[in-house]
């Protein structure tokens, strides 16, 4: 006799999804709720009331019914179940999240129609746009921009068009990178000048298909990263939260403690490299041309013992000869992964890998190619950067 009851959600599912013990998928729902026969459902102890008036259609939260205590379930789940898909086992540690209103990078969608902009986020699934009005995941300081580029863009935009829109908190305050058609002409610039200067802008940059162009920056924009502060190209990649940037950091640090000579790859702009502090030797591959540059500019400055090497590691990964000389390996792909990386780690020495991961089936695929060739998942720290967010972030310790 089985002791689960068939109508009471049990688990949630990888695209947030509630789940009964008989299997029947229901949105909105949280661990306990119970499905009733008329479709409706019956709040059970798990069930938060969402703090946005914008959820469930907005598409940067879908998880915003569960507690505390059961998205953190889920954001270990998520790695657990990944794990499981390889026929992988290893301990998997509670999930840490990030707080609301921290997140310090985001792109917007924005939409013009006559002198009508519509700009936030898109609906799961959807083009359309949901005109945001609040948010509960933004930095107050990167929310409190959207209203005036609204505005803005109500008049720079060319007119029935789209655009994205790249906020991000640097070290001078809020960086903003508009992607789309903007207005020609003398007044249109002048306009966008104006608007950056009124609104104390870090930078403002425009790419209307040629590139990004800085149009206001009054003195050069940086994020510091172990200290160092390091040049930011506009649009380039950031960790979304500063204490989830912390919980990557400090799990990174503990995975490759004692290593003296460390390589990172897939390094960006150098968030585990110069974490490393001054006396680790440290090489960094990275593929982007401005964000390897970037990282080789600050660490010289820095005095920092760093190899910034710009190489395509998907093409071109290191072999197992050249990760031989390294004491610990730092593995922070994309979202597809590192097959071809993780197939030379399987072939080298290298002794500890710390594996950072945004994509818990990725890291599963590559891990099982490791684990086949004799390493041993020590452990895995689940992130929740994104909160109420089914996106998941991990950090695991591989070890021969």
């Amino acid at each position: 006799m089985s002791l689960i009851d068939d109508d009471v959600i049990v688990r949630v599912a990888a695209r947030g999804e509630g789940v009964t013990g008989d299997g029947v998928h229901v949105p909105l729902a949280a661990p306990g709720d119970r499905l009733l026969p008329d479709g409706s459902l019956q709040f059970g102890p798990h069930h938060a009331e969402p703090p946005c008036r914008h959820f469930p259609a907005c598409g940067g939260c879908q998880l915003q019914h569960l507690d505390l205590a059961s998205e953190a379930d889920f954001v270990a789940d998520r790695v657990r179940g990944a794990l499981a898909s390889q026929s992988l086992d290893a301990p998997v540690r509670p999930a840490i999240l990030s707080a609301p209103q921290t997140r310090r990078r985001a792109t917007l969608h924005a939409d013009r129609r006559g002198k009508q902009v519509t700009l936030g986020f898109t609906e799961s699934g959807s083009h359309r746009i949901v005109d945001l009005r609040e948010c509960h995941v933004l930095l107050p300081e990167l929310f409190a921009a959207v209203a005036p580029l609204r505005w803005l863009l109500a008049t720079a935009l060319k007119d029935r068009s789209r655009a994205d829109v790249h906020l991000a908190r640097v070290d001078q305050g809020v960086d903003v990178l508009i992607i789309g058609q903007i207005a020609e002409g003398l007044a249109a610039a002048e306009a966008l000048t104006a608007f950056a200067q009124d609104q104390r802008l870090a930078r403002l940059s425009i790419d209307d298909g040629m590139g990004a162009e800085a149009r206001w920056e009054p003195e050069p924009v940086t994020v510091t990263l172990g200290g160092v502060p390091v040049p930011f190209p506009p649009g380039s990649f950031l960790q979304a939260t500063g204490d989830g940037e912390a919980a990557l950091i400090a799990a990174v640090d503990e995975a490759v403690a004692g290593a003296a000579i460390v390589a990172d790859l897939f390094a960006g702009l150098g968030t585990f490299t110069l974490s490393r502090g001054v006396n680790i030797r440290t090489y960094a591959g990275e593929a982007g041309r401005e964000a390897i540059m970037a990282l080789k500019l600050a660490a010289a400055r820095a005095g920092r013992p760093v190899v910034a090497d710009h190489r395509d590691l998907f093409r071109r990964p290191l072999t197992a000869t050249e990760l031989d000389r390294f004491d610990a390996v730092i593995l922070d792909p994309p979202r597809a992964g590192a097959r071809e990386q993780a197939a030379a780690l399987a072939d080298s020495k290298a002794p500890v890998i710390a594996y950072v991961s945004c994509n818990p089936s990725s890291f599963a695929r590559d891990a099982k190619t490791l684990v086949q060739a004799g390493y041993r998942i020590d452990w895995v720290q689940p992130v929740g950067q994104f909160r109420w967010s089914t996106h998941v972030e991990l950090v695991a310790r591989l070890v021969r």
